[in-house]
């Protein structure tokens, strides 16, 4: 059994360690609160403008801009990996990564090649470790603060490739924010923009297919996709970021408050140890003072 005083030393340490894990889960709630602010405005926005370029795009056709055309071989697959810088947010980086690797395993299975920008070290890191093509990478964005140009810097880069086709096809990988307790990974085509959101379908002698709105445009439909397009590459990168930022707030709050639970778990359970260990040796110094006693006597 350990000494009372090791039994102390660890109750201590566990204590100053409920103070860190304490103190980073008040910072993760406080920088949540901004970050789910500014999703959730933006969110509805980045649908409907998809939505509404959707629709004009299927209507003009593929051939109305060189963003909504697939090339006929694909051979060249760029995926924009979105993890944090830090880690202590339970398994949030591992699941982003899990999901690019068998994403990205896919793809080399097709005979693809596969190259990667990346948000965050975390993913960073993991490309390096597994040796794949890093084209670009944004440190320091992904859970911090950021504005618009980051994602349009980033997404003009990402069209000039895919027009000078070095790249056949973007997809981006990022955490999608669902509430407190879920944050899963998902996979979105960036380019060729799809002309057709997920879950949609052209059944257009199908009474029951969805409605689709109709717009008029003003100037013409190409001219407008010419413009517009592009920007609709900024908008959903920069909605993956935001949904990636807060998802990583969340995550950090609940493993910060899960380890902070553990550590009320085991504060108790040494304090037990040393109550008992405590006992114990009170235990043996009477024995021994009763045992003296007796021997005098005898």
């Amino acid at each position: 059994m350990a000494s009372l005083k090791e039994v102390q030393a660890k109750i201590q340490s566990v204590k100053k360690t409920k103070k860190i894990t304490r103190a980073m889960n008040m910072v993760a709630s406080s920088k949540l609160k901004g970050a789910q602010t500014a999703m959730e405005s933006f969110r509805p926005y980045a649908e409907k403008f998809s939505e509404v370029l959707g629709n004009i795009a299927d209507k003009a056709g593929e051939e109305s801009s060189p963003l909504l055309m697939a090339p006929e071989e694909t051979n060249n697959t760029h995926i924009v990996l979105m993890t944090s810088d830090r880690g202590l947010c339970g398994g949030f980086n591992t699941h982003l990564i899990e999901t690019a690797e068998e994403f990205a395993n896919e793809k080399l299975g097709q005979g693809h090649n596969i190259s990667f920008t990346n948000f965050g070290k975390k993913g960073r890191d993991w490309c390096r470790k597994n040796k794949f093509q890093r084209d670009k990478e944004y440190m320091g964005v992904v859970g911090g603060r950021f504005e618009f140009n980051v994602a349009s810097t980033a997404g003009q880069e990402l069209i000039n490739a895919f027009l000078n086709e070095s790249y056949d096809e973007v997809f981006v990988v990022y955490a999608q924010f669902k509430g407190m307790a879920s944050q899963p990974p998902a996979i979105k085509q960036l380019l060729p923009i799809p002309v057709i959101q997920p879950g949609e379908t052209i059944e257009t002698a199908d009474e029951n297919a969805p409605y689709r709105a109709e717009h008029i445009i003003e100037p013409s439909p190409d001219e407008l996709l010419n413009e517009m397009l592009p920007r609709n590459v900024y908008i959903q990168l920069y909605n993956a970021l935001l949904e990636t930022s807060t998802s990583e707030h969340a995550a950090r709050m609940k493993a910060m408050d899960n380890a902070t639970k553990a550590c009320d778990d085991m504060i108790e359970s040494l304090t037990l140890t040393y109550n008992k260990a405590r006992q114990a040796a009170i235990t043996m110094e009477l024995m021994d003072i009763v045992g003296g006693a007796e021997a005098l006597k005898g």
